[in-house]
Order: structure tokens, then C-alpha cells, then sequence
């Protein structure tokens, strides 16, 4: 399988590797925060960087981009929120007593997790703490957000009345909470994974909540009852990011594999190989899916065959986050650069071949051509 050739672009800015990589709502703009401290600001229509977000006094962990502010948080113990257009930093969110390494922006709240084993809720708008959820053990890794209103039916939230929001949390404490937002109140705690948990995908329409785990499995639960449903096995590592697509799980691990799973039944379909290392983050688009490993090599995959189409080689580091935007794949690494890739042909040609039946497309020699599967 040859390599797709050199990116369009190799965006050198940063004097530390990046972290994270966050997309506007529009598309216009991208958001990378580093290990130096700073986060920068791109556009997706030139490839420049348009705004440089300086004022951290230590590493920026993770990153989330609006349309018009930006929000980013720090091994410095803060959450900072930025205006866009100035690079004007807007607020200073102060209170966690740690690393504070993830965040999550829904409605006006805005929700951080910290290795001070707690998690935060702050209001956007007033730029004040409005509520703390105390309870884990250990370090809060991840976030997820939903209210009552995304799980109940009609009968049932007219018996409601009152929509309220929660908060879901992933420790490395092995457990996953459910936070009533209003009071700080652990409404439940999710007990089965016997190590840490890294990744949660919410699907609040069928009212599930997936897990992955240092325990190298994925579980399934009722988010009202918190009923544990299905656990999926088969991994032979650490489950690190999750994907959910039509009722598709595609599950990224330590192993070294992309395994993809049927989430009403827990039927394994299909595992993408031929990672060198963990595979770090994942990404589905116009039935490709693209993959960000360990081994410093983004890789796209026919998401129904698993055949490996296409390999993006130049980075030097692992790769931590991806993005996909107007047919063009955005690669953030741990050394410092942010890669741009035409992923146009590819997607183009898996759109028609993937509706002819017993064909797929892959690489040959640097070129893309339609292959009869035997």
C-alpha cells in the first residue's frame, strides 16, 4: 500500500506539540492547542494562521472553537475563553486545583474535568463557577452532556414538566457518573469497567451511553436506568476513542486496531489493521474511515470492508487529533505541526464505488482505482 504522497501543506507554527484540534460549527476556522502554551487560530479556506491565543502559563490539554469565541484549557489549573476576531483573552475561568483536561460546551454551560478528581460547571455568559460535582476517586478524563428532554418521549416528559440537564463523567476510578447539572447531585454511578475510563460517545435518541476502557472493553448502558446492556470484548488492549455513526461503533485501541460493531446487537463486523502502534483517534466521512495512530501515520479505511485505501505519511510523532472539512483531511501532531491532505479523489471515488456492489477503491502506485472484491 503506497502513501498518498506529500500534504498540501505543513503548518509549522507552534513550538510544541499539538494536543488537540477543534473545528468551528461554520467550518471557517480550526483551533489547535500546544504544548507550548499557546493555542492558534486557522482558516479553513487559506490554511493561515489568523489568530495566536497567548496567556496559559502551562501546557494547553484540550481545545473547543465557536463561531466567535474560543475556549481553552490548561495544565496551569484555568480555562480560558478567547475572542476570535481580536485574540482578546475574554475570561478566566479559576477554581480547579489541577490539570484540567477536558471540556465541553453545551447550551451556556460550560463543563471542565480535572485531575483534582472533580468536574466544573461555568456559566459562559456570567464567566463565573456555577456548580461543582464532587464524588470521584480519581483523576476526571471524560465528558459528555445531554437533558432530559433528548431521552424522554412525549407521555414522559409532559409527566416531567421540568427538563433537566446532566452531566456524565469518566474517571480513572473505573466508574461513569450521572450528575443532575441543577444541584451538583450524583443522580447515579455506572459500576462494571475495572479500569479507567478514557472515552464516552452518548446516544441520547436510544438512550445509550458507550464506554471504553483500560479494561480493554466497551459497555453499553441505559443512561435512564443505568443498566449496564452489552459489553463488546474482543479488544486486546485499551479502548481510546469511540466513534458512533448510524448505529455503527467504531472503537480505536491500544491493540493496535479500529474494530467496528453493530450497537443494537453487539455483533462485531469488521477490524481495520495494519496500525503499527495505538490508534489514537478516528474519524468517519463519506463512508471512509480515517484513523490517527501511534505510529505517526494517518490511515483511511472503506468503512464496510476494512480494506486499507490509503496511508498519510510525514508526521514524526504520534497523531492526537484529526478533522475532516471540505474534502480535506487536517492531521494535528505531537511534533509540533499541523498537516493538511487532499482527501477529495478518495472520497469522491468511495461515494460511487461503495454503491456498486462487490467493488472497492485503494491505492496502487499513487493512484486510486476501483478493485473487484473476491
Amino acid at each position: 500500500m503506497g502513501s498518498s504522497g506529500s500534504a498540501l501543506k505543513v503548518c509549522t507554527d507552534h513550538r510544541g506539540g499539538i494536543n488537540w484540534l477543534s473545528l468551528s460549527p461554520d467550518g471557517q476556522h480550526l483551533l489547535t492547542g500546544s504544548e507550548d502554551g499557546t493555542a492558534r487560530l486557522w482558516s479553513t479556506s487559506d490554511s493561515q494562521c489568523h489568530g495566536h491565543f497567548q496567556g496559559h502559563e502551562s501546557y494547553i490539554t484540550f481545545c473547543h472553537l465557536e463561531n466567535e469565541v474560543a475556549f481553552t484549557c490548561s495544565a496551569d489549573h484555568t480555562i480560558r475563553k478567547w475572542d476570535v476576531m481580536t485574540g482578546q483573552c475574554l475570561a478566566i475561568y479559576r477554581g480547579h486545583t489541577s490539570i484540567v483536561n477536558r471540556i465541553l460546551v453545551a447550551k451556556d454551560y460550560l463543563f471542565s474535568g480535572s485531575y483534582d478528581r472533580t468536574a466544573r460547571c461555568w456559566s459562559v455568559e456570567k464567566e463565573k463557577q456555577i456548580q461543582e460535582f464532587r464524588g470521584h476517586r480519581n483523576c476526571v478524563l471524560t465528558l459528555a452532556h445531554y437533558s432530559s428532554r433528548d431521552v424522554l418521549d412525549e407521555s414522559e416528559e409532559e409527566q416531567e414538566k421540568l427538563n433537566r440537564d446532566f452531566l456524565v463523567t469518566g474517571s480513572t476510578d473505573c466508574t461513569v457518573k450521572v450528575w443532575w447539572v441543577s444541584s451538583g447531585r450524583c443522580y447515579q454511578t455506572l459500576l462494571g469497567h475495572t479500569g479507567a475510563v478514557l472515552c464516552l460517545i452518548l446516544d441520547a435518541p436510544n438512550r445509550e451511553l458507550f464506554s471504553g476502557s483500560t479494561d480493554y472493553t466497551i459497555r453499553t448502558w441505559n443512561i435512564v436506568t443505568g443498566e449496564q446492556l452489552k459489553v463488546f470484548k474482543e479488544h486486546q488492549g485499551s479502548v481510546i476513542c469511540l466513534e458512533l455513526v448510524n448505529r455503527y461503533l467504531y472503537s480505536g485501541s491500544a491493540d493496535k486496531t479500529v474494530k467496528c460493531w453493530l450497537a443494537d446487537t453487539g455483533e462485531q463486523v469488521q477490524t481495520y489493521k495494519t496500525h503499527k502502534h495505538s490508534v489514537s483517534t478516528l474519524k468517519y466521512h463519506a463512508g471512509i474511515l480515517f484513523t490517527g495512530s501511534g505510529d505517526a501515520c494517518a490511515r483511511a479505511f472503506n468503512s464496510k470492508t476494512g480494506v486499507l485505501q490509503r496511508i498519510f505519511r510525514g508526521h514524526k510523532f504520534i497523531i492526537n487529533c484529526i478533522q475532516i472539512h471540505n474534502e480535506l483531511l487536517y492531521t494535528a501532531s505531537h511534533d509540533g505541526t499541523l498537516r493538511i491532505w487532499d482527501v477529495q479523489g478518495i472520497c469522491n471515488l468511495s461515494r460511487l464505488f461503495n454503491n456498486r456492489v462487490g467493488c472497492t477503491v485503494q491505492e496502487e502506485n499513487g493512484e486510486l482505482e476501483a478493485v473487484e472484491l473476491k
